[in-house]
């Protein structure tokens, strides 16, 4: 029997007063409004596959399962694939942790006699497998990134230093050869010259690891010199900043960039859009995906910014690098959750084991 005080609340009627709830956190400072508004829309989704008309109260531990493989196999309208891809690991996680918020606050409040997610029994392999998309790259594949990236600096950026002469293309407007950035304005968009500012974001997420909300939000001004080393102060979660020297590659693209690529704007943001603003979270997948299209077919694979934080994490640790250093590079709080980005590299077991340290010679042997 349901106890007296339980109110039987639609899914619908139940979302709207939790999003309203979440939102109204956002004045006291207890959320953000950005993660307010990630609430709000997982919430809007879980509606629609739970069916707004149900009575919260009565959906089960199978209902929730049958929403969250919905939700996995729903498409990603933000991913570049013509289906648009499948939902990442990463979202499927932020999904089910907005759901259970949810009926956390149901439970509490008395909308839900029993939490429903108690009994969800699907696992994290139904629900992401490997997680290709935010898995490392390899070695091979983050090379051949990268190598896209530098070919993106090197024809839009050296050109335009070395003052090496651009050919146009007259039947697309299009420019070949070393180009440079103020030679490419007289015969492409604005909209088109973005190759410099694309080869700097995916170099700053492939060799630093930064979240994807700390490389917009940065400015020109934290990009500092110090005894002839570029630094970037990044500003992390919880007002925490960590500064950064940038590998040496990577600070010569910013001074590209900087010098030629970044149109005069007065907004201090380092990653503008063509229209001259500061770049959207949403749009640094479109510029991975953007570069990725000029890696050889053999070494491509998709993957995230989040998937770029891994492997910076992963190749720093696998070629030994200190991992309270690779912690501050990507500004963990304990070296705990470093391990959770320290994905497997295909080779590396047979690699160590081949070099194991209690099977090598002393020096004066032979």
């Amino acid at each position: 029997m349901r106890p007296a005080d339980l109110n039987r609340l639609t899914v619908q009627e139940s979302a709207d007063r939790y999003v309203e709830l979440i939102r109204a956190k956002t004045l006291t400072g207890a959320l953000s409004t950005a993660t307010a508004e990630v609430y709000a829309r997982d919430v809007a989704t879980f509606v629609l596959l739970a069916g707004e008309e149900k009575v919260l109260d009565d959906l089960t531990g199978e209902d929730v399962d049958a929403i969250l493989l919905a939700f996995a196999r729903k498409p990603d309208g933000r991913r570049a694939e013509p289906d648009g891809g499948l939902q990442s690991a990463s979202s499927q996680a932020r999904f089910r942790r907005s759901i259970s918020a949810l009926f956390k606050h149901a439970t509490l409040t008395g909308w839900v006699q029993i939490n429903p997610m108690a009994l969800a029994t699907v696992t994290a392999k139904e629900r992401g497998g490997l997680r290709p998309e935010r898995r490392a790259l390899t070695r091979e594949q983050a090379q051949g990134l990268i190598g896209a990236a530098r070919d993106l600096s090197d024809g839009q950026g050296q050109g335009a230093i070395r003052g090496a002469p651009a050919e146009a293309d007259p039947a697309s407007g299009s420019v070949s050869g070393s180009v440079s950035v103020s030679g490419a304005g007289r015969s492409r968009r604005r909209d088109q010259r973005t190759e410099v500012r694309d080869a700097l974001i995916v170099l700053l997420l492939s060799t630093m690891g930064p979240r994807v909300s700390e490389l917009v939000r940065a400015n020109v001004e934290d990009f500092y010199t110090n005894d002839g080393v570029r630094y970037w102060r990044i500003f992390g979660k919880g007002g925490k900043t960590r500064d950064v020297p940038l590998p040496d590659d990577v600070a010569r693209v910013l001074e590209v960039y900087l010098a030629r690529g970044r149109d005069q704007s007065p907004d201090k943001a380092l990653l503008l859009s063509w229209r001259g603003k500061r770049l959207a979270r949403g749009d640094v997948q479109a510029v991975i995906d953007r570069v990725q299209r000029q890696v050889d077919p053999d070494r491509r694979r998709s993957v995230t910014p989040h998937g770029l934080r891994h492997t910076t994490a992963t190749h720093l640790l696998a070629d030994a690098v200190d991992m309270d250093a690779v912690r501050r590079v990507l500004g963990h709080s304990d070296l705990a959750t470093l391990g959770r980005y320290r994905d497997e590299l295909p080779g590396e077991l047979e690699v160590a084991m081949r070099a194991h340290p209690l099977l090598r010679r002393p020096s004066g042997d032979r």
